[in-house]
């Protein structure tokens, strides 16, 4: 077939799939062209999920008459004053939003100067254009989008339902009302419940814009964002790890007022997670970014839904460095929704199985009489460090008033022989002891292997442990990284090794167990090369094994200690593993459970 030149509605129908790929492409396009008029008020309206009707309608600086007919022709642009793309302000540029609308859909375009006495209105369909007619209306710009796709019936086989189609529109609104915490919004429809976001200034008003949009639930239970590094300033909210969710939905990220899936962010939030939450959960975060424009390009992608940096390591750096330090700045502190969900899981007890008067046997009040012993609590465990003596008496319903202060409070019983029961001021608090000590152990390990080799203790008499030949193989050749942290090992035979030495800061922890598991780490990972980057899952299978084990009768004293250490450690709120190391129930939370609310 010979090369022949397309039809001009071809040319157009071809350039609008690359810009119109469903009715929230449309709604992103027209509020990106409000936003950038300078529009302090937006209101999107949609019926059908957008099929058949979308209205934009803003208050911005307006067209004139001249601007209005310019403005449905394809590449025409008021926004690139010096032809170059090195230094994008806006977020529209290509011109091609308004001319690739009118090429599937009826647009009409009214809009209003303020140097005009009345508007104007141009009308667009299947590329052909009318007027301009005379428009009576307020200076700002109108836009309407009715019938999408009814000239191009094989798009609308795409299309998912209106419910759907509607919802990706709301999250198009929130994404760009979220960056521009300034501009009112209203989102209506009859597809929809109406939103309305009035605007904010001044310090709080991304704050703000963030509770409006995702809730003040969101708000509670995250930290701000607040660094500047490698010329990127990163700003923003982000969900502690025990708010996490099930997929991504719950994260935003911007770059210079631009909503963008970029990996680089994702990557980086991922990394900045990586302690503290499950490979299969994911953060909540809303992250704003601000980058020299020459730093980054945002025509790498026909919806602007991508961009690159030029110096990728260096935005990535700034992010993880933001995210880390505000989540060590959070301390102990654990999400809100751990208390609810526990306030959730709470039934009434039947009646039939509590002895009257009697006290559960695996509950142990502390009222100053010797604890009972059980079988296994001398079994090797790690110590708290700095411990006092055991006081001689301890009342369990009499708080220390100087101790009252105490965020995480002080120990009164110990439930199931892992769970600390505290009170403070007005709350309890029910504490995973071996959870958070284990987090606790991780932060020191961590602490230590920053300022070198981690401290090693020397082993009376070397353990021999008896081990698959392939697995002493992989242990032999992790050996020198396993000295970093100080476990020294050597091969004892073709199946065996020998334990010299183990990190101090571990205690008399179950050797055995904790090499085995390091043998099964080595072969799921199958290779020594990447030990370097695997440092971080090492050690914290080295704090799972020293920390105190479920099932282990604590002292008063060891507990308080305990408590103290979760209140001085950064992220002592959840566990290695993602999990929640307590949980705080406040008394008008246990007063609302038995019905005594007022």
């Amino acid at each position: 077939m010979p090369i022949r030149q397309l039809p001009e509605d071809l040319i157009n129908r071809i350039a609008a799939g690359e810009v119109v790929e469903r009715p929230a492409s449309v709604v992103k396009e027209l509020v990106e062209n409000a936003i950038d008029a300078g529009a302090s008020r937006i209101v999107v309206t949609t019926a059908g999920g957008g099929r058949s009707l979308i209205r934009v309608e803003d208050d911005g600086i307006g067209m004139d008459r001249n601007d209005l007919l310019l403005s449905v022709e394809r590449h025409a642009t008021s926004k690139l004053a010096d032809d170059g793309l090195d230094d994008i302000r806006t977020l529209g540029f290509r011109g091609e939003a308004l001319a690739s609308i009118g090429a599937v859909a009826l647009l009409h375009v009214m809009s209003r100067s303020q140097m005009d006495g009345s508007g104007h209105r141009v009308t667009v369909e299947r590329s052909a254009k009318s007027g301009p007619f005379p428009q009576a209306m307020n200076r700002g710009t109108i836009v309407e989008v009715r019938d999408l796709f009814a000239g191009v019936p094989a798009r609308l086989k795409f299309l998912k339902s209106d419910r759907a189609e509607a919802g990706a529109v709301a999250d198009v609104v929130r994404r760009l009302a979220m960056a521009n915490p300034g501009v009112h919004f209203v989102l209506d429809g009859s597809d929809r419940s109406p939103s309305n976001w009035p605007g904010a200034d001044g310090e709080g008003a991304l704050r703000s814009r963030v509770m409006q949009v995702l809730g003040a639930d969101f708000a509670e239970n995250a930290v701000p964002l607040a660094t500047s590094r490698h010329g990127v300033v990163v700003a923003g909210l982000a969900g502690l790890p025990t708010y996490s969710r099930a997929n991504s939905l719950s994260q935003f990220y911007f770059v210079n007022g631009r909503s963008v899936r970029d990996k680089v962010l994702l990557g980086a939030v991922r990394a900045a997670y990586a302690d503290f939450i499950f490979r299969d959960r994911f953060p909540a975060i809303a992250l704003f970014l601000a980058v020299d424009p020459a730093e980054v390009d945002v025509n790498v992608h026909p919806a602007k839904a991508e961009l690159r940096f030029r110096d990728a390591g260096g935005v990535r750096s700034a992010v993880i460095r933001a995210v880390t330090d505000a989540l060590g700045a959070a301390g102990y502190r654990a999400s809100s929704t751990v208390a609810d969900d526990m306030m959730g899981a709470f039934r009434a007890p039947e009646l039939a199985g509590v002895p009257v008067g009697g006290v559960a046997p695996s509950t142990t009040l502390l009222r100053g009489v010797p604890l009972p012993r059980f079988a296994g609590e001398d079994a090797p465990t790690a110590a708290f460090a700095g411990l006092a003596e055991p006081s001689a008496r301890y009342e369990a319903f009499q708080m220390p008033p100087s101790e009252a202060e105490y965020p995480l409070g002080t120990a009164r019983a110990q439930m199931f022989e892992n769970f600390i029961v505290a009170q403070n001021g007005d709350s309890l608090v029910l504490v995973d002891q071996h959870a958070a000590h284990e987090r606790l152990v991780y932060e020191r390990f961590k602490a230590e292997l920053g300022s070198g080799p981690v401290a090693s203790q020397m082993q009376l008499i070397p353990m021999v442990i008896e081990l698959p030949e392939e697995d002493c193989a992989r242990l032999e050749e992790a050996a020198p990284t396993l000295e970093r942290l100080g476990l020294h090992l050597e091969r004892f035979g073709a199946r065996a090794v020998a334990v010299r030495e183990t990190p101090a800061l571990l205690g008399q922890t179950d050797v055995d167990g904790l090499v085995k598991d390091l043998a099964d780490g080595l072969a799921e990972w199958d290779s020594a090369d990447a030990l370097g980057d695997r440092l971080d899952a090492i050690i914290a299978r080295m704090a799972c094994h020293g920390s105190v084990r479920s099932g282990r009768v604590l002292r008063v004293d060891e507990m308080n200690a305990l408590l103290r250490e979760m209140e001085r450690t950064p992220h002592s709120g959840q566990c290695i593993h993602g999990r929640p190391t307590y949980v705080e129930l406040k008394k008008a939370d246990l007063e609302r459970m038995f019905g005594r609310t007022r």
